[in-house]
Formats: C-alpha cells, structure tokens, sequence
C-alpha cells in the first residue's frame, strides 16, 4: 500500500498506543494474582495463531514467510523479547505503571546510544546531548540519593535495555529477511521458550479473570495489527513521535484505574526522556534521508 495517507497513519498509531496501554493496564493485574510465566505463556499461544494467520492472509505460504538464512539469530530474537516482556510485567506490579514506563521511555535513547557500536552507525554530538539529556530525565524520575539503586528501578530499565536490544536485533534481521519474516520468528521465539517454561507455573483462573486473559491476547493482536496498518498508510518518520502517547494513556490508567500518584518529579522527568527521544527520532530520520539523497546522486 502507498505511504501517502499522514492523517490515517497517525490516528491508528494513536489507537495502538492506546490499546497497547489498555494491554499493560490488564496485565499488571492479571500479574497481580497470577504467575507472569503463565501470563506471557498464554499471550504467546494467542499471538502465534494470530501471525500465522495475517501470514498466510498475506503471502499465502507459510514456507516463503518462514525461510531466513540467518534462523538461529531469528529465533533468539523472538526469545530474548519474550523475556523483555516478562522483565517489563513484573516492573509493573514493583513499580506500578506510571513510573514503570516513564522509565522504560529511555529506551530509544539506548538504541541511538548502542547504534554506533551495533550498527556501525555514526552516532554525532546532537545525537549525543539528546542522550546525555535523556538520562538526566530519567535521573530526575529516580531521584539520585533515594531509589537510584532499587531494584524496582533497575528492573524496569533492564527491560528498557532488553526492548532496545531487541530493536538493533530487529535492524540487523532486516538486512536479510522481510518485515513478514521477523514478525513470524518473533512469534516462533516466543511461543517455543514460554512453552517450556510456563506449564511448570499453570494455576487455574477464576472465571473473571479468564475473561481479562482473553481480552488480553485479542489487544496484543488488535494493538499489532493496528501498528502495521499505521506503518501501512504513512512513513515511519510521522508516526513514530506519537508512539510516545503510550506514557499519557498508561498515566490515565494508572491514576483512575489503580489509584496510582503521579509525582512531580516523574511527570518532568518523563517529558524530558520523551522530549529527547523525538528529537532523536528526528535526527535519525534526517540523517537516512540526507544518506538516501547521497546515494542517489
């Protein structure tokens, strides 16, 4: 499909943030009462059956998505953001939400910091002061002196550094293999570890929370099918920034739904990581465009 619809980009970008923090909102309390392992299990049988359908839908042969010449590092990608996924769960019920994600918000910074060494990219001074700035936001929200060394904090920005692992993974994926390709071994990785390990947790649920399991595993597949259609109808460039509304309507959830406080120092501490991430996407963005204009002369 043609990138050229901006507007229908951006609204469904803002609607898979939403519904991404509505699947956040629902596993912190599934995760109050139940083992992650099963959680993240149960998702991952959801989530699979969910890509080897939009799979076949759009290529029509499994074989041609599943073929890579690179499957080993492939499938270690899908396990290593299963894992991120259980790190950034259990930050949510030592955290809570909103201090969770204001935390894990550094992430982009972390992959333009790793870029370099990574990717061989050419990681320049601006890019370097939104780093720089970024972590000074993130200090605010952790408040040097007091809960710097905790480990709630350190779990959620471990996830951080997982996501962003995942992410320079994914990049690297892509020098061979097609978007369909990475997003069917991410659910391959996934399904298979949390499969060995989650039966060893299996406890039953009572009927109410079944119910929220469920709709559980319908957002993870809604909230992914919605980001593939924004990235669909608009470049990434545009729609990208709003990825960041994720902080705003997880602050909601936390507040109204979980009684969650919303200090100071986090909601400063989270525009400063949020400012610095645009402005990093930014300069990414111009830096590929500036490289892709030089190419073509």
């Amino acid at each position: 499909m043609t990138k050229d619809n901006p507007r229908a980009g951006i609204w469904l970008m803002v609607a898979a943030t939403f519904v991404f923090a509505a699947q956040d909102g629902i596993s912190r309390h599934l995760a109050e009462s139940y083992n992650i392992f099963l959680i993240v299990m149960i998702r991952y049988w959801f989530f699979l059956l969910f890509v080897l359908a939009l799979s076949r839908m759009r290529t029509g042969s499994l074989l041609e998505v599943a073929r890579t010449e690179q499957p080993v590092f492939q499938f270690m990608r899908g396990v290593l953001l299963a894992f991120e996924i259980l790190v950034t769960i259990l930050s949510f019920t030592l955290l809570g939400l909103i201090e969770a994600h204001a935390i894990f918000a550094v992430y982009p910074l972390l992959i333009a910091a790793m870029s370099g060494p990574f990717l061989k990219e050419q990681v320049g001074w601006r890019r370097w002061a939104a780093i720089g700035i970024g972590f000074v936001g993130m200090l605010i929200i952790l408040q040097p002196g007091f809960k710097v060394f905790s480990i709630q904090s350190l779990v959620s920005l471990f996830g951080a550094f997982l996501f962003a692992i995942y992410h320079l993974m994914t990049r690297m994926a892509a020098a061979k293999d097609s978007a369909e390709t990475s997003f069917f071994w991410t659910a391959i990785g996934g399904f298979v570890v949390m499969t060995a390990i989650g039966p060893f947790f299996w406890e039953p649920m009572i009927p109410t929370d079944q119910i929220w399991m469920a709709v559980l595993c319908v957002t993870g597949a809604l909230g992914h099918y919605l980001l593939i259609k924004a990235y669909e109808m608009a470049q990434a460039s545009v729609v990208q920034p709003f990825a960041f509304l994720q902080l705003v309507f997880i602050s909601f959830i936390g507040v109204l739904i979980f009684h969650e406080s919303l200090p100071a120092s986090t909601a400063i501490g989270a525009v400063v990581i949020v400012s610095a991430g645009i402005f990093t996407l930014w300069r990414e963005q111009k830096a590929r465009r500036a490289a892709l204009k030089a190419s073509r002369q």
